[in-house]
Formats: structure tokens, C-alpha cells, sequence
């Protein structure tokens, strides 16, 4: 048989229409059903239909191939299921690996599982932004995590581009607080009361460097260098996933001596937590009852990052050297405490602006304006 069209009548009596042709390119005979026979594709219907499919064959294209494309074509969920376990659980850090799966459940695969991959348009993804608008955060983060997936696809061959560049954030209030030091005399105060000692210097650590409290939750006394005074964070806790090497304070260094002694000697976590060779796994629950004993209600663990990073600022430090010592890559990251960095520039200025004031007082005078004389 060679290009035409005809009627396939099956055992059950129903009628269907085909159109058979060969493909320019491999020279294969291919069959395409066009539908079954009934009041909505008669026979003329079903030859007009045929003739389209036939001069897209003469054409070079392929019908038949090009349904089997779309048809097998791979899904989000495909495409979701092969971002966890390609991407995110061997790059990404364990609690972040979470959140995508949470999101990828709740929101994503909810709205888009069934879709294919190559057929998301950009209108879709603005769209199920714009419907988590009262929480700006949450929908910058599900439009990040949208915009690696795609990105991936597209790497991966499975679309052209990525539909997600474009659509513009929403705006976020920088959820940033940092304790002045009455507020961290009273923090200290309530960590000194607090039976849980063990759970107390995991916070007094974290202030004293500044680490992330999964870091220090993590460190182990082989991460730790006591003679020569540094910290020596391995790749895989960081969020960098890179080593990095953190001096330590004088004040640092005694805190750990003072835990050293108390420590079992075979313990190897600097923060043991209840099950046998296991640190502590989350302190919220102390937190919560430290910062309420302290008066700081509200104020989040990881916020105790932005007070060693403020106070460092305000004494004179340099962005540059407060980033490092925080383990910041990108420098906009660090940023954020800029406007802290005009303390110590106001203090010098305030300091000779009070000297000029003194000599001025001094010789019973004050500073006027000399006037502009007319030159001759």
C-alpha cells in the first residue's frame, strides 16, 4: 500500500480511518489513525485530514514520529523527580533538599505534575507566582526553585529555553535584627541561668564566631585546632561546600579549653547530643525559652549571624573582612551592613569636629563665614 487513505473496520464493528505514507528520510511506511467513523469525521472529513497529514510527509516531516515525541515527552513530575535526585539531594545541603521536596509536593506538582515539560509557558509560572503574593518570600523561592528545574530541562534537551527568566520578584523586607549590647548583656545572662548547659555553648560559639548553627552543630574536636587557634570547617557543612579556616577569639579559645575538660574523652561531637555518638540535633525549643527569659522574643538563631557581623562592622571593620570571616562568597551579600559602616566614619569626623569647636572656644570666638571680597 502505498500513500492513501483508508477505512480499518475492526472485529467490534467499529470503524476507523487511516492514512498510510513513507517517510522521505528513513523510508519507512508509516500508518496514522485519524479517528473513528461517526457523525463528527465522515469520510470527506477524514480525506481532508489525510491530505494535511500527506503533504507534511512530502515535506520530510514525519507525523507519526513527531505524536510519539509529544506522547513520550517528560512530564514535570519526571522532570522533578530527576531534579532531586540529579541535583538537589547531591548538591544541595540536607535541609534545603526539604524544602524543594515540600515545595515540589504542595505547589508544583499540584498545578503543573501533569504538564510537559516543553509545553510550560512563562504566563503559567507568573501566574502561580502572583497567587502567593502575600508571602513574597515564599513565592521568590518557589520561582527560583522553578527557574533551576527549567533550566535543567533545557540543559537536559527536554525544552529551548527556560520561561522563567523574565518574571520579575516581588520585593522582600530583609527579615535582619541584631541585639545592641544591652540586649545581648541580657541573652548572655539568660544562657549563664539555663540548665542546659551543653545547648548554652552551642549559642555562645555560634555568637563568639558567627557560624551558621548547622556549622556548629556539626563541628567535631578534629575540626578544631586549638594550638594554632583556628577552625577548620569541612566542605561538606558548609554552605559554600568549601573548606574553610576561621580564627578564633581569645574568648573562643577558652570556651572550648573549658569544654574540653568536661568533655569525655572519647566524645567526638563538641556538642553531644543525647543519642551515643550523635550531636545535638535542634535546640528551638531552648532557644525559644532562652530568648523569652532574655526579653528578645522573636529574635531567630541564625539572626545571632547579623549581631557578630553588626557589632564588627560598627568597631571598624572592613565589609571585606567581616565577609570572610562569615564565610560570604558574594560581597553584595555582605552589603547589607553598609549602613552600619558609617558609625565609626561618624565618630572620626565627630571627634575632630569636637576638636576645631574646643580650639575655637578656647580663643572666645566662633566659626563665621569669611566673606567674599571683591577682587581689584
Amino acid at each position: 500500500m502505498g500513500h492513501g487513505t483508508a477505512r480499518r473496520v475492526k472485529p467490534s464493528n467499529v470503524k476507523s480511518y487511516i492514512v498510510q505514507y513513507r517517510n522521505r528520510k528513513s523510508g519507512v511506511s508509516r500508518r496514522k489513525t485519524i479517528g473513528q467513523h461517526g457523525p463528527l469525521l465522515t469520510f470527506r472529513k477524514a480525506k481532508e485530514r489525510a491530505r494535511i497529514i500527506l503533504a507534511d510527509a512530502l515535506k520530510g516531516n514525519d507525523p507519526v514520529a513527531d505524536h510519539r515525541a509529544v506522547r513520550d515527552a517528560p512530564t514535570m513530575r519526571e522532570l522533578a523527580a530527576d531534579y532531586l535526585e540529579q541535583h538537589a539531594v547531591p548538591k544541595k545541603r540536607a535541609r534545603s533538599v526539604e524544602n524543594d521536596r515540600s515545595m515540589i509536593d504542595r505547589i508544583i506538582l499540584p498545578r503543573l505534575g501533569s504538564q510537559k515539560v516543553a509545553a510550560v509557558r512563562s504566563r503559567e509560572i507568573q501566574s502561580l507566582h502572583v497567587a502567593f503574593k502575600k508571602t513574597p518570600y515564599q513565592a521568590n523561592r518557589l520561582l527560583a526553585l522553578l527557574s533551576k528545574m527549567l533550566s535543567l530541562a533545557a540543559k537536559w534537551g527536554w525544552r529551548t529555553d527556560n520561561p522563567v527568566k523574565g518574571i520579575e520578584r516581588f520585593h522582600e523586607e530583609r527579615r535582619e535584627r541584631w541585639l545592641s549590647d544591652r540586649e545581648l548583656s541580657q541573652l548572655l545572662a539568660a544562657l549563664l541561668a539555663h540548665p542546659n548547659q551543653r545547648a548554652a555553648n552551642a549559642v555562645r560559639f555560634q555568637i563568639l564566631t558567627g557560624a551558621r548553627i548547622g556549622e556548629v552543630l556539626k563541628a567535631r574536636w578534629s575540626d578544631i585546632d586549638l594550638n594554632r587557634g583556628v577552625w577548620i570547617k569541612p566542605s561538606h557543612h558548609t554552605k559554600q561546600k568549601r573548606t574553610e579556616h576561621v580564627p578564633l577569639s581569645g574568648p573562643t579559645l577558652s570556651l572550648l579549653s573549658d569544654m574540653r575538660e568536661e568533655a569525655d574523652p572519647t566524645e567526638e561531637n563538641l556538642f553531644p547530643g543525647n543519642a551515643s555518638g550523635r550531636p545535638l540535633q535542634d535546640i528551638k525549643k531552648f532557644w525559644k525559652g532562652v530568648t523569652a527569659q532574655a526579653g528578645i522574643a522573636g529574635y531567630r538563631l541564625h539572626d545571632n549571624r547579623h549581631t557578630h557581623a553588626s557589632h564588627l562592622v560598627s568597631s571598624g571593620l572592613s565589609l571585606e573582612i567581616v565577609g570572610r570571616l562569615l564565610g560570604h562568597t558574594n560581597p553584595t551579600t555582605t552589603k547589607r551592613y553598609s549602613h552600619i559602616a558609617d558609625s565609626p566614619l561618624r565618630a572620626a569626623t565627630e571627634k575632630f569636629g569636637a576638636k576645631v569647636d574646643s580650639l575655637n572656644k578656647r580663643l572666645g570666638a566662633e566659626i563665621v563665614p569669611i566673606k567674599s571680597q571683591r577682587q581689584w
